[in-house]
C-alpha cells in the first residue's frame, strides 16, 4: 500500500490524532508523577475526614476521577488513580461517583488514625429516635454539604412534630448545617427555636481567617435558594448568610450554650447556659470542633491568650506567638505576618508545620522563614506564658521571647463523651468505607 493510496489518507489523521493524545497523556502523567513525589518528600499524610480509596485492581486509569475533583488531588500515575496531592482533598466524594468502574471507596481515617464518627441513619436520625446529626460532626466537612444535610434532616423532623407545649425542633449550631436548617424549619411551620455558643454564626466558618477562601462551589439554601458562586471569601459568604437571616427573619440565639440533653416523656429537654426548652427532636448540628483544646501551663489564662484568629489586624507591631501545626496555625501566623510591623513565631511539638497543612500554606510559610519575616520553633513546647513573654522548650533548651499575644490552635475538644452521654452510638473508624 502506498503513501498516496486512500487508505493512507484516511489512516494519516487518526495516527496524527492517535500521537497527539500519547503525548498529551505522558505530559500529564508527568506532572502528576512530580506532584506525588513532592507529596512523599514532604511527608504529607492522608487526611483523617472523608477521602477515596482506589481498588487499583478494578481501576482502568481512565482519569474520570480526575476530571472530576475539584480540588485536583487525584492523578493518573502508571495507568492507575491515585491521591497526588491528599491535603487538597475535601472529601468532595465526586471521584466516587464519576468512576466508571466502582473502583473508588470513600472513608474516614487512615489505618494508623482513626476518627470518631457517630452511627447516623439515612435520615441523620442517630440509634437515639428524635436526636439528629448533621454536617461536620457527622464527618462531612463540606459547605456545601453540610447546607445539604441541614436541609435534609428538617425533611425527616417533619416527619415527627412535637405535641403540647413541646417544640418541634431545637437546633444547636449556626454553621452551614445549623443555618440551613433553621431556614428549612421556618419554611416549613416548624416551633423550632436555633441556638449558638458563639456572638455570631457560621460555625467553622466564623473561625477562618480574614480574606481566606471559604467555598468553591455553589450551594442552595431553603427559602433563599440557589446561590451561584464558585469562590467566596469567608466575609462574603457570612454577609450572605447573615442578608438571608435578615431577609427571612430567622431568629437565632447567639452566645447561648448546650449544657446537656437528657429524655423528658417523649421528647427531649434541652438545657442551656440560659434556660430550659422542651422539645420532640433535636438537630445537632454543633461541627468537631467542640471546646478548644488548652495548654494547661502557667499564665494561659491572660486576656492576651486566645483560641483563634479572627482580625489580624489588631496585632499589627506586636510580639505574636502562634502555637499549632495545623492549618489554622498556618493561615493564622501567615495573615498576621503581612500586618506591618508584627514579629511571628510559630510553635509546633513536632515537625507537622511544615507538613499538616495544604500545599499553598506550606510554601507561603517557608517563603516568610526564607525572608525572616517570621520564625519555627519545631519540636518545640509552651512552658509559660508571661506577662510581656513567653518560655518554650526547644529541644532540651529553654527560649524566652518577648510577647505580646499568644494564639493556640490546638485544635478542640471532639463532642465524642457528650454524644456518649446521651446515648448516641459512636464508631472508630480507621479507613474503613462510609456505610452505604
Amino acid at each position: 500500500m502506498s503513501f498516496s493510496s486512500p487508505a493512507w489518507l484516511y489512516l494519516l489523521p487518526l495516527l496524527v490524532v492517535l500521537l497527539l493524545y500519547l503525548r498529551r497523556h505522558r505530559k500529564t502523567e508527568v506532572h502528576h508523577r512530580s506532584r506525588l513525589e513532592e507529596t512523599k518528600k514532604s511527608g504529607i499524610p492522608e487526611p483523617l475526614t472523608l477521602h477515596p480509596v482506589i481498588d487499583t485492581n478494578k481501576c482502568i486509569g481512565s482519569g474520570a476521577c480526575v476530571k472530576a475533583c475539584p480540588e485536583h488531588a487525584l492523578g493518573i500515575v502508571r495507568r492507575k488513580a491515585i491521591l497526588v496531592q491528599p491535603d487538597h482533598c475535601i472529601g468532595h466524594g465526586a471521584c466516587e461517583t464519576a468512576c466508571p468502574v466502582e473502583a473508588i471507596s470513600l472513608v474516614f481515617g487512615t489505618e494508623k488514625r482513626g476518627i470518631d464518627i457517630p452511627q447516623l441513619k439515612p435520615t441523620f436520625e442517630t440509634n437515639v429516635p428524635g436526636i439528629y446529626i448533621a454536617g461536620e460532626l457527622g464527618g462531612m466537612g463540606l459547605i456545601r454539604k453540610g447546607v445539604d444535610q441541614g436541609a435534609r434532616a428538617i425533611a425527616s423532623i417533619r416527619k415527627n412534630k412535637g405535641t403540647g407545649d413541646q417544640l418541634d425542633v431545637v437546633i444547636v449550631g449556626s454553621g452551614p448545617a445549623g443555618l440551613s436548617a433553621s431556614l428549612a424549619a421556618k419554611e416549613h411551620g416548624l416551633r423550632s427555636v436555633t441556638i449558638e455558643q458563639e456572638d455570631g454564626l457560621g460555625g467553622c466558618v466564623y473561625h477562618f481567617p480574614r480574606r481566606k477562601l471559604a467555598m468553591t462551589a455553589p450551594m442552595t439554601l431553603p427559602i433563599i435558594g440557589k446561590f451561584d458562586r464558585y469562590e467566596i471569601s469567608k466575609e462574603e459568604l457570612l454577609e450572605f448568610w447573615n442578608g438571608a437571616i435578615r431577609k427571612t427573619g430567622l431568629k437565632i440565639s447567639f452566645s447561648e450554650r448546650m449544657e446537656g440533653v437528657s429524655k423528658s416523656g417523649n421528647g427531649f429537654l434541652v438545657k442551656t447556659s440560659k434556660q430550659s426548652y422542651k422539645t420532640r427532636n433535636v438537630l445537632l448540628a454543633i461541627g468537631r470542633r467542640g471546646s478548644p483544646r488548652k495548654l494547661g501551663i502557667p499564665g494561659e489564662e491572660q486576656p492576651k491568650v486566645v483560641y483563634r484568629l479572627i482580625d489580624a489586624e489588631q496585632y499589627r507591631g506586636q510580639h505574636v506567638l502562634v502555637v499549632g501545626g495545623g492549618d489554622s496555625a498556618a493561615e493564622a501566623a501567615l495573615a498576621i505576618a503581612a500586618e506591618k510591623g508584627a514579629t511571628v513565631t510559630i510553635s509546633c511539638r513536632g515537625d507537622e508545620i511544615f507538613t499538616r497543612p495544604k500545599d499553598k500554606n506550606r510554601q507561603q510559610l517557608k517563603q516568610c522563614v526564607a525572608e525572616k519575616k517570621m520564625t519555627v520553633f519545631v519540636n518545640a513546647n509552651v512552658k509559660e506564658i508571661g506577662k510581656d513573654t513567653v518560655t518554650l522548650d526547644h529541644e532540651g533548651q529553654s527560649v524566652v521571647l518577648k510577647n505580646d499575644a499568644v494564639i493556640i490552635c490546638a485544635g478542640g475538644t471532639l463532642p465524642t463523651p457528650m454524644l456518649k452521654e446521651m446515648g448516641v452510638m459512636v464508631d472508630t473508624y480507621y479507613g474503613q468505607a462510609v456505610p452505604k
